[in-house]
């Protein structure tokens, strides 16, 4: 059993070691840790850092490409080099590393694929009282989207096995921590979560610029991945209100005509007419983005499959040669 810890890494060269020197060496019921890290554009000596630490592989960005692309591209790394189970940490020492034995237990234990670190976001010092309501509220709207019961959606300290990994996909270039689990919610992939704790703050968060960013690119992140994974329900339900507010326009509209007063309110027979054109439109939508769904179910089977042969392909032949030398 081989576990591998990812960590991504820009302009780290001051905090890198400290939390290189915390991983643990060792952990029952796993043969081999090795470590990797993903290089994202750093224009510091972090990968000197890196290397003169001991660290087995290196994921190299010629320039910034951020923290989604760096977190795939080291699951693809952990996967051809063999990992059975990956942990992702942060550069910056933010989690605990001795709770990495917590988020592989389950894995090990053959009772959940992707195992979420849960902060004491209520306890962290250096989050502010909007920081803290903000993460509450988009976990609690991640939960929804994802039917799962993640209370720390935005946690990066996380475990994946190699099977939850080969099925990853992350389409967006902000952050892969609400889409994975919005995806693993709905492609029924078995999670859960286990609290951790954290340590101080050695530096601001580099995410997002400011908190109003944070939230847009957070819902942003989360609308488009719940309109990819359920398309007939997001769209029928924004097509249905903008359709039953066209029949209240018109239905309004009838009674001024019954009246004998619809001359006047012919703008509000044009609305409602159009609201809804527009709402049956947005169904018709829904209806050929579900049809787009089911096509991407099976290229996704597709892609893992594939995946799997390429990937157990080159963990067999890293074996072989590491049994020749």
């Amino acid at each position: 059993m081989k576990l591998i810890i990812q960590i991504p890494c820009y302009n780290e060269a001051e905090t890198l070691e400290i939390a290189l020197n915390a991983l643990p060496k060792h952990i029952e019921g796993i043969d081999t840790i090795e470590y990797l890290i993903i290089n994202d554009g750093s224009k510091d000596n972090t990968v000197e850092v890196a290397r003169n630490w001991g660290v087995n592989y290196v994921v190299n960005f010629r320039r910034n490409k951020g923290l989604a692309m760096g977190f795939m591209a080291g699951l693809d790394a952990c996967l051809r080099n063999g990992a059975d189970i990956i942990v992702n940490t942060d550069a910056d020492n933010q989690y605990n590393a001795d709770d990495i034995e917590k988020l592989v237990r389950p894995i090990l234990e053959g009772k959940s694929d992707i195992v979420i670190g849960e902060r004491p976001i209520d306890q962290t010092e250096h989050f502010s009282p909007l920081k803290k309501k903000l993460q509450h509220l988009g976990s609690w709207v991640v939960r929804k989207a994802s039917k799962s019961d993640i209370p720390d959606a935005p946690s990066g300290f996380r475990a994946l096995s190699r099977e939850a990994a080969m099925h990853m996909n992350v389409i967006n270039e902000y952050t892969y921590t609400l889409e994975t689990i919005v995806q693993a919610g709905r492609t029924k992939i078995a999670m859960d979560s286990v609290p951790i704790r954290t340590n101080e703050e050695l530096r601001p968060s580099r995410l997002f610029s400011s908190m109003s960013s944070y939230v847009k690119k957070s819902m942003l992140t989360i609308i488009r991945a719940y309109a990819m994974y359920k398309p007939l329900m997001f769209f029928s339900v924004i097509g249905g209100i903008i359709f039953a507010v066209g029949i209240a326009i018109g239905i309004r509209y009838l009674v001024f005509f019954a009246m004998g007063a619809g001359g006047g309110h012919i703008q509000s027979l044009i609305l409602a007419a159009i609201l809804l054109m527009i709402g049956f439109q947005t169904f018709v939508i829904g209806l050929l983005g579900d049809v787009i769904a089911a096509n991407r179910k099976m290229l996704e089977d597709v892609q893992y499959h594939v995946r799997r042969m390429e990937y157990d392909k080159d963990r067999d032949q890293n074996d072989n040669e590491k049994t020749n030398d």
